[in-house]
């Protein structure tokens, strides 16, 4: 695009951009909103108050009170014990996870389908 394309695209933008304003401007809906603002503002300055304690008291359950809100991130359901049986020596163990020395050698060994059927219910 050449330079005087840009300028006149720009210059056609800001013209638009102006329009709207314009028509904003005379917004009733907008008016009142602005008066609402000021309101509030006025009020929250006279109170000493900000957003998050306006927030609170309206809504105390809201989630941008972080003091307020424990984080339950991170935590994570424990682990239920398994316990397996090897039918060929009756060996038994128990474990809460996959990494259990034994069970990996019994996965090497006999490979993890049938070792995951030695599962006791």
């Amino acid at each position: 695009m050449s330079l005087i394309n840009e300028y006149r695209a720009t210059e056609e933008a800001i013209k638009e951009l102006q329009s709207r304003l314009a028509g904003l401007s005379n917004d009733d809906r907008l008016k009142r909103e602005l008066e609402f603002e000021g309101k509030l503002r006025a009020l929250m300055e006279e109170y000493s108050m900000g957003l998050r304690n306006i927030q609170s008291i309206l809504d105390p359950n809201s989630r941008s009170t972080a003091a307020a809100v424990p984080t339950t991130r991170g935590q994570r359901k424990e682990r239920q014990v398994k316990t397996y049986r090897n039918p060929l020596t009756d060996e038994e163990i128990q474990t809460k996870g996959g990494n259990h020395k034994i069970l990996k050698e019994w996965k090497a060994e006999h490979g993890a389908e049938e070792v995951e059927s030695w599962l006791v219910k």
